[in-house]
């Protein structure tokens, strides 16, 4: 087989006493929550970092008008219903905190997406309009509708991108069953899926929105409802049954817990665990940060996803440190600041190229409702600072100077801690792998300046084609800002 064609990239690093270990102050930071903006005009129930340093957050379409009104730019002819010439879906340039409206055709409400090789958003599935659309998106030419795509209606689904650069689509209500983006033909196929048959509840289903995760062979790692199965995509068949989670608890919508693969490491041994988290969380996000933690937000301590069944909003976010001792890797003696905010059911939260993570959303109404009711519709987006952002940290904060386009799977690079853009919705950050690879030298180029040169990762099952963000991270600090870099498909020309 020939070797992947790789590209050299430099990445310079500009920080104080990167060569010998020097640490900031190491006192403890709760982090810090800024408010972006007050309003966005939509609810923020999914959002998706691009490329470029865009967030697009979208919420359904049947709700009535939103509060951003798109009379101006006089495309409502681009919407189904004309009477509703308001904007559903919001872009937000992270660069200048600007936000851009883009009209929304058809209803994506508890829809599934993940970020193609290219850079374009692939939105699939949604509620009657938008059930069987699948959808395109770029900041260049927003909104492309791909009517009665979808083999199947898809609604509360799970996209996950393949090694090869495709995209699988997994279950959703009452879909015991996948599909493939792009289709190998022109008709489009389903394969039926039991182990979410098996999986189902009667009445409250609990596993919806599986959670899918891609093993570094090629595998899929499949959980719904207590238990997981690993499954070949390729001939799509299961390979093997895991141990159900003790307790026989469900995770999955409504029970709506949340699920992060951590990073992938050349020298990370495989374990296993059981720990009891710091207080009760259902509806929570879990974000995974540059130095490999597990950033928990949002949610409540009672009730379940699902229309107002939720009660009790947990405000602060807790941080888990897989590298720390066991007993001390949810630390709380210096607990994380709280959001005045509550994010209930509909909400959402992603990492951006700074390293914050962003927080919005929070619908469990019908409609959009702002009085009379316990958790009023949320419109606001957020910002989480977690305590690496400390400006006393500043001394060991990596800054970038340069870096290459794209890269090789194989072959030596310039990389760090390599972080897909997830899409997050109802509670799940759909494709968000961090790869953290060996560096192989750190050589002083200059006074201050240093380049590093890390390994690629060795197979597309590890990272899969398409866009990551890359950061540095010195003493446990990230760079104050990622570059954006595409990893290409194995293949001629790539």
């Amino acid at each position: 087989m020939p070797k992947p064609r790789s590209f050299l990239l430099h990445l310079l690093l500009i920080a104080s006493c990167i060569a010998n270990g020097a640490t900031a102050d190491d006192a403890p930071s709760q982090g810090e929550w800024q408010l972006l903006h007050a309003s966005i005009g939509v609810s923020a129930m999914h959002m998706q970092l691009l490329p470029g340093d865009f967030v697009l957050m979208f919420d359904r379409t049947d709700t009535g008008p939103s509060n951003i009104s798109l009379a101006a730019l006089a495309p409502c002819a681009a919407t189904v219903d004309a009477a509703d010439c308001t904007a559903h879906s919001v872009l937000l340039d992270l660069r200048s905190n600007v936000l851009h409206p883009y009209p929304l055709a058809t209803n994506p409400w508890c829809s599934s997406g993940a970020l193609l090789p290219n850079g374009t958003l692939l939105q699939t599935g949604g509620f009657s309009s938008g059930d069987r659309v699948a959808r395109l998106f770029s900041p260049a030419t927003g909104w492309v509708e791909l009517p009665s795509f979808l083999a199947a209606r898809l609604w509360y689904a799970t996209d996950m991108i393949l090694p090869d650069g495709r995209v699988l689509i997994l279950g959703g209500r009452r879909q015991f069953n996948l599909e493939y983006f792009p289709h190998a033909d022109a008709a489009p196929a389903l394969t039926f899926f039991p182990f979410l048959d098996e999986t189902t509840e009667p009445d409250a289903e609990n596993n919806l929105y599986p959670f899918l995760h891609l093993l570094p062979d090629g595998t899929v790692f499949v959980f719904a409802n207590d238990r997981a199965v690993v499954f070949d995509p390729y001939n799509r068949a299961p390979l093997r049954r895991l141990p159900p989670v003790p307790g026989g608890v469900p995770r999955n919508y409504p029970s709506s817990g949340s699920s992060v693969l951590l990073p992938l490491r050349p020298d990370a041994p495989a374990h296993a665990e059981v720990l009891e988290m710091p207080m009760a969380r259902v509806m929570g996000d879990m974000v995974l940060l540059p130095t490999g933690d597990v950033l928990i937000v949002n949610g409540a301590a009672a009730g379940s996803a699902g229309w107002e069944l939720g009660r009790d909003p947990v405000t602060r976010p807790v941080l888990y440190r897989p590298d720390a001792p066991l007993g001390s890797r949810f630390d709380q003696s210096s607990p994380l600041a709280a959001s005045a905010v509550p994010r209930m059911y509909h909400s959402s939260a992603a990492l951006d190229t700074y390293g914050r993570v962003l927080v919005g959303g929070s619908n469990p109404h019908v409609g959009y409702v702002f009085a009379n009711v316990t958790y009023p519709t949320e419109l606001s987006l957020e910002a989480f600072l977690p305590p690496y952002m400390d400006p006393r940290h500043d001394s060991a904060r990596p800054r970038r100077s340069g870096a290459g386009a794209g890269a090789g799977a194989g072959g030596e690079v310039v990389r760090v801690a390599a972080v897909a853009p997830a899409f997050a919705t109802h509670s799940f950050g759909m494709n968000q792998p961090v790869v953290e690879l060996a560096v192989g030298r750190v050589a002083e180029m200059d006074v201050g300046v240093y380049e590093a040169v890390v390994a690629a990762p060795p197979m597309p099952g590890v990272a899969p084609p398409g866009y990551y963000k890359w950061f540095v991270v010195h003493a446990g600090v990230p760079s104050s800002s990622a570059a954006w870099v595409r990893m290409r498909p194995l293949g001629p020309g790539t």
